[in-house]
Parts: C-alpha cells; sequence; structure tokens
C-alpha cells in the first residue's frame, strides 16, 4: 500500500468549509478521482464519503485536494479517497493542473493505488485525453462514466464493456447524483487491487518523437476507443436546453436576465426572512435577556454585562439572520445545480474581458460572492503569476455573503420596502468595483499583460435535488453559525472588555458610561477621518473597526454598543432606531447618503484577516499589504464620493 504525496499547496480554509475530518487508517489503499473540470468528481466524492464537500452545477467548484474515508461496507476495506482538481491533461498549463500531475506522476511508492477517471459520456473525447496519458505509465487505472442520460438525450450512448475492450481499463457507468453504481465501481476497484501493476501502453510506431507527434498519437487512440464504443443516433432536433441558451446568453439579453435572476434573489431573500428575522430578534432581545437578568441577578455586574450586553446582545443579534442567510444560499444552491450560473460566467465574462481581465479569471471572482477566502485559493486556475496576483487583489471587492448580513440590516432599517433593491444594488456595485479597479491595475500595473478567452464547459442543465441543494446550504450555513460561534464570539468578549474599561479614573470596571470606556476613547480617535463620508461617529467607526476581523462582528459590536447605551440610559430604543440617530447627527441631516456611502466603505474595505491570510499565502506579504492599502484608499474615496453627491440630491 503507498501513502499519497503531501500536497504542495497548503489547504486554504473557508467560512463554507464542512469542517468534517474523516481519516482513512494509516495503510489504507489511496484512491485518486481525477478528470476534467465540471464531469462530476466531488459529486462522487461527496457520495462516496459522506463528506459534503461543497457541490455545484458548474465549473471551479474544486480548487484544492479533498481527502476522506470511503469504506463501501461497514466492516470493508477502508480507502483513503482523494479528489484532484480537475485537469484536462498532465500537460501541466496551471497550478492546479502541475498539482494533480505531481500527485499522480510522482515517484512510484508516492502515487495513489488506484486512479479512479471521471469521464463525462456526453464529452468522451475531451475526457479520454487524460485516459490516454495515464495508460502510457504503469497506473492502475478505472474509468467512471456519468452523464450518461445527458448523453442519451443528445443521441449519444456509450457501451461501458466496449469501451472496456477499446482502452484496456474497466468502465464503470455510474450516476453520483442518484448514487447508482456505487457497488460496481467499489467491485472493480477491488479487483484491480489484486492485480498487479499493468503494463504502460506503447505508442505507435513513429510517435515516440516530439510532443507535438506525442499528442497527435493519443487523439488518434481516443478517436479509435470513441469510435469503437460509441453509438451515435439519428440526428437530434434543438433542445429546449439551445433554446434556452439562446436567451440566457445572448449578447444583449443574457445580462439582462442575469441580473433580473439576482434581483429577484435578494427580493425574495429579505422578504421572506424578516417576519422570522423579526421572531428571533424578540427572542433573543425578550425571553432570553429577561431569563439570563433573573439568573444573573446576584452575580458581579460585569460578569451580567458580559452576559447579557456582551454575548446575548452581540451574537444573539448575528444569529437572527440565520434565516436570511439560509434562504440565500438555499436560492443559490439552486442555480448552481440547474447550470444556469456556468452561463452566468459566460455572460460576464464578455463584460471583463472587454476590459482587458483575463477570461478565465472570472471563476474565482464568482466564488469570491459566496466567499473570499476559497476564491483566492481558485486564482491557482489561471496560468500566469501575474493573472493570479492581479485576480487575488481583485477578489475582495466581490461582496461576500458575511457583508449581506449588514447590507440586510442597513437596508431594511432605513429603506424599508426597498431593503432588497438596495442589497442588490450592493452587487451590481461590487460588479462595477471589481471591473474599474481591475482596468486602473491593467492600465497601470499590468499593462503588458494580454487577456485570454474563457474556455469553459457548460454543464447540462439539470433539475435542481433536494439533497444536493439541502447539503451545499448547510455546509455554507455551518461557515456562518462558526464563525458566529468563534471569531465573533472572541471579538464580542474583546470589545465587551474594552467597553467595561474606563478611561476615567474613580469609576469601578464596567459600570462607566461606555462614551468614558476604552472602546470610545479608541474608536472616538478614528471617527474624524469618516466625516467626508457623513459618518463620523465612535460608534460606527468601531463597528467597522471590529469589521476588520470579521464582517459579521459589525452588526455584533453595534448591538453591543447600543445594548450598554440603553442600560444606563433605562431606555428601550431598537438597535436600528439607535443607528439611525447617530447616522442623523453624524451626517447633518443627510441621512440617506451617509448610510449608502457608509455601505459602500464596507464593501470595499478589507473584507476580514481570513481573506488577508489567505492572500499571504497565494501571493506573498509584499502584494497582500499592497492590497490592503488599495482597499482602504478606494473605500475612503467610494465613501466620500457617495456622500459628496448624494447630500447634493436631498
Amino acid at each position: 500500500m503507498t501513502q499519497l504525496a503531501d500536497s504542495p499547496h497548503t489547504p486554504v480554509p473557508s467560512c463554507h468549509d464542512d469542517g468534517i475530518s474523516r481519516v482513512a487508517p494509516a495503510g489504507a489503499p489511496v484512491v485518486a478521482l481525477a478528470g476534467t473540470p465540471n464531469v462530476g468528481k466531488s459529486t462522487l466524492f461527496n457520495a462516496l464519503t459522506g463528506a459534503r464537500r461543497t457541490m455545484g452545477n458548474w465549473p471551479g467548484t474544486t480548487v484544492e485536494v479533498g481527502r476522506g474515508l470511503w469504506r463501501p461496507e461497514p466492516s470493508g476495506t477502508a480507502y483513503d479517497l482523494v479528489d484532484l482538481p480537475g485537469a484536462y491533461s498532465l500537460d501541466a498549463s496551471s497550478p492546479d493542473e502541475e498539482l494533480t500531475r505531481d500527485l499522480v506522476v510522482t515517484a512510484p511508492d508516492k502515487r495513489p493505488d488506484v486512479v479512479v477517471l471521471v469521464a463525462d459520456a456526453a464529452h468522451l473525447s475531451r475526457s479520454l485525453y487524460l485516459l490516454a496519458e495515464l495508460r502510457e505509465r504503469e497506473q492502475r487505472v478505472i474509468v467512471a462514466l456519468t452523464m450518461t442520460d445527458v448523453a442519451h438525450r443528445r443521441g449519444i450512448s456509450v457501451d461501458p464493456q466496449r469501451l472496456s475492450a477499446a482502452t484496456g481499463v474497466p468502465v464503470v457507468a455510474l450516476d453520483p447524483r442518484a448514487r447508482t453504481g456505487l457497488a460496481p465501481l467499489a467491485q472493480s476497484i477491488a479487483q484491480v487491487l489484486a492485480l498487479p501493476h499493468p503494463s504502460a501502453r506503447t505508442r505507435g510506431p513513429g510517435h515516440a518523437g516530439d510532443a507535438l507527434d506525442q499528442a497527435d498519437e493519443r487523439f488518434a487512440w481516443l478517436d479509435g476507443a470513441v469510435e469503437e464504443s460509441v453509438d451515435r443516433h439519428a440526428q437530434v432536433r434543438r433542445t429546449w436546453s439551445d433554446r434556452v441558451d439562446a436567451l440566457v446568453m445572448h449578447r444583449f439579453l443574457g445580462p439582462v436576465i442575469f441580473l433580473a435572476v439576482m434581483w429577484l434573489v435578494f427580493q425574495v431573500t429579505t422578504t421572506v426572512a424578516a417576519p422570522l428575522q423579526d421572531a428571533l430578534d424578540g427572542f433573543f432581545s425578550g425571553p432570553l435577556t429577561d431569563a439570563a437578568n433573573s439568573l444573573l441577578a446576584q452575580a458581579p455586574t460585569i460578569v451580567r454585562g458580559l452576559v447579557v450586553n456582551g454575548l446575548i446582545a452581540g451574537v444573539g443579534m448575528l444569529l437572527t439572520f440565520v434565516p436570511l442567510m439560509a434562504l440565500m444560499f438555499l436560492l443559490l444552491a439552486l442555480l448552481e445545480d440547474s447550470g444556469y450560473m456556468a452561463r452566468a460566467a459566460v455572460v460576464a465574462d464578455r463584460a471583463m474581458r472587454a476590459m482587458g481581465l483575463p477570461g478565465r479569471a472570472f471563476l474565482p471572482l464568482i466564488v469570491g460572492f459566496g466567499c473570499n477566502v476559497p476564491a483566492i485559493a481558485a486564482t491557482r486556475v489561471l496560468t500566469g503569476a501575474r493573472q493570479r496576483v492581479l485576480t487575488a487583489l481583485l477578489v475582495p471587492f466581490t461582496s461576500c455573503s458575511a457583508r449581506l448580513t449588514v447590507y440586510v440590516m442597513l437596508a431594511t432599517t432605513f429603506f424599508q420596502e426597498w431593503a432588497g433593491t438596495i442589497v442588490f444594488g450592493m452587487y451590481l456595485l461590487s460588479i462595477a468595483l471589481v471591473i474599474t479597479v481591475g482596468f486602473a491595475l491593467r492600465k497601470t500595473l499590468w499593462r503588458t499583460m494580454g487577456s485570454e478567452p474563457l474556455l469553459l464547459d457548460l454543464p447540462a442543465y439539470q433539475r435542481p435535488t433536494l439533497r444536493v441543494m439541502s447539503s451545499v446550504t448547510w455546509v455554507r450555513l455551518q461557515g456562518f453559525l462558526r464563525t458566529a460561534g468563534g471569531v465573533v464570539v472572541a471579538t464580542v468578549c474583546i470589545v465587551w472588555l474594552l467597553q467595561a474599561v474606563p478611561v476615567r479614573g474613580g469609576v469601578p470596571m464596567g459600570e462607566a458610561p461606555i462614551q468614558d470606556s476604552a472602546y470610545a476613547a479608541v474608536s472616538g480617535a478614528l471617527a474624524p477621518v469618516f466625516a467626508p463620508a457623513g459618518f463620523a461617529q465612535w460608534q460606527t467607526a468601531g463597528a467597522l473597526v471590529t469589521g476588520f476581523v470579521a464582517k459579521e462582528a459589525v452588526i455584533s459590536s453595534w448591538a453591543q454598543t447600543y445594548a450598554v447605551s440603553d442600560a444606563e440610559q433605562g431606555a428601550g430604543t431598537p438597535l436600528g432606531e439607535a443607528i439611525r440617530a447617530d447616522f442623523v447627527i453624524s451626517s447633518g441631516g443627510h441621512v440617506t447618503a451617509a448610510v449608502l456611502a457608509f455601505m459602500a466603505f464596507l464593501l470595499a474595505y478589507t473584507p476580514c484577516v481570513a481573506t488577508l491570510a489567505a492572500q499571504r499565502r497565494e501571493i506573498g506579504w509584499r502584494w497582500s499589504l499592497f492590497g490592503v492599502g488599495m482597499q482602504l484608499a478606494v473605500a475612503w474615496v467610494l465613501a466620500v464620493l457617495v456622500f459628496q453627491v448624494g447630500r447634493l440630491f436631498g
């Protein structure tokens, strides 16, 4: 039994990671899943391991190596299953393909015991080029044939037995979404492992020369295999999928449809989730707070303040957004699983390349709208170092889901029935920032870098499945909850401690008015910087500082600040009204302009420390610090511009 070589790339954590770690025992056979992007590798990995790796019916979801335990039978053999990044060839042209090549074609004692090549039956020739390369090595290989239903609808049928005879490797047809064919796959792996390593495929005469000759021979070999195993039925008429694509990827209608779909998503999210948010808010501010005050009636003031005004007020307010985040993740999972998001990438790519951005760079940018951390890791799919640096600098301008909580809170407080449209507008502003900053960087630091077209395998439209959608939603929601239970709790405790420390003598710890606390003093020192943007109150400045740790902490710090203030004054002012009152003061009455300026600053400045750490890993400290400075400058200029222009209109 062999052990897989350690990955040269450190896996990047994400706020969407599932947190499940099921490790195979030492010495377990290593089974690697390989194949081109979007053939179902990660879906198969999830079906076999139950690890719930993030799935999506669009390319670019696997950006690093996944690893987990697969045990086909409760008491049977355990396998160390590895999900490799998508690769078209072992002749690597990008870091993710390099990673696949290094893990498959390394020293004999480090290779996986079996490579399962996941092949798309509807695009068999494209999938089998990797097989031709693998067969030139003494490597155990099994072909897992997916998308057979899609192939059938296109008038294509692939005979697994004939394909096996033509290629010299076992072929198993399966459907990882429906979890069919998994038992035959396990049986084939067991049979292959019982045999010695096969001899390498010999090339035809006259093909031992240069790389072009070798490639020609591989194509000739796979063309022969396809010819032997594929039956093409009568010409299929234009399908409904083709007709839909003609609309959603239309040069002019495509962007309009994309914007309409995203507007509908935000509108539904803010409307449907509002009653559930109100119910949770009532629970945390009412019965839970009352119960905590009752239980801690005899406790020291400092302890009661930490629990009630710190943890319950701060974390509780953040948890009221769980229904909203769950609904948002569910709707986005529906779009991904249906296959629409791949079309959206094609539509957006036209605009991106018109501004000089590399075509493939749009894939990490799409991922960034979920979470910036894996998006920066996804820059590994780009072929050039300069492309990776540029894209990693642009990713923080994509509005991640953590910012959504703040958008919704402010939009529902200040704009009410227009809340969904305002949130949608923030995502439009995010796209505009990516394009504008990307264009500026290309015209300055990257003047000589050429663009490249987007090469993308469009998946077939599929009926979204509840299992896949719920799995993706739960994985992403877990990330949100872990942030609330980890980073935000720590931030809440630090904020409360600073709020409890008096800056004037003679006042006991935890009993000073919040405006006389260390938190207010530090925040107040920073507040004048934001005066031109209309939000120079120390309460707002302090929230932005905590937002550097995690954007969710903006809400928790506000909740703490105004909860403490309310307690001191004996008032019951709702959080939204307290925030409104401070914006009225700081903006000189131009509340709408100030709130929009604040939201613009929140969008543009550094997303979180996790994103900064991911940038450091991928592009180094020098470019990461440059990015932080650029983001702060863009955020401040944008906020000032929004406020100063907005105040002219009222």
